[in-house]
């Protein structure tokens, strides 16, 4: 389940980025109930992608921030409470490692669900059930 967190540059600390990846990730991870799953914990994958100042933008003009988008399989941040609670975690998590330099309306999160049985663990190709069900193991 891959994050993609992509950053105008600087505006984390140098370095700051693998520490958002590993809370980002731990937030999610909890928010679903799965903190510790051996099934999916492995399968949370994750890049960033710094962009050079001046080509990040909101409203057609150049800004400075931060986006989290995630790529999910549809029964994963479907329920409302855990969207809510997922994401501010994930924009505070940001704000608070730019040290409150990147305003909270800088940070924009998405997530973005796969057609049922476009999901791939270990080579497979699985359906949202053969997906349960492999989590449900772990």
């Amino acid at each position: 389940m891959p994050l993609t967190l992509t950053l105008t540059e600087g505006v984390l600390p140098l370095g700051a980025e693998k520490t958002a990846i590993a809370q980002i990730t731990h937030a999610f991870l909890k928010t679903q109930g799965l903190a510790g799953n051996k099934a999916l914990t492995p399968n949370v994958t994750a890049h960033v992608h710094i962009v050079p100042r001046g080509l990040t933008f909101a409203g057609g003009e150049p800004v400075e921030g931060a986006w989290i988008e995630w790529k999910l399989p549809s029964f994963a941040l479907a329920d409302r409470e855990v969207q809510k609670a997922f994401f501010a975690e994930a924009t505070q998590i940001v704000h608070d490692l730019s040290g409150g330099r990147l305003p909270m309306n800088r940070i924009w999160a998405n997530a973005v669900h796969a057609v049922d049985g476009a999901w791939t663990l270990n080579g497979a190709a699985m359906t949202n059930a053969e997906l349960g069900a492999s989590i449900a193991e772990g």
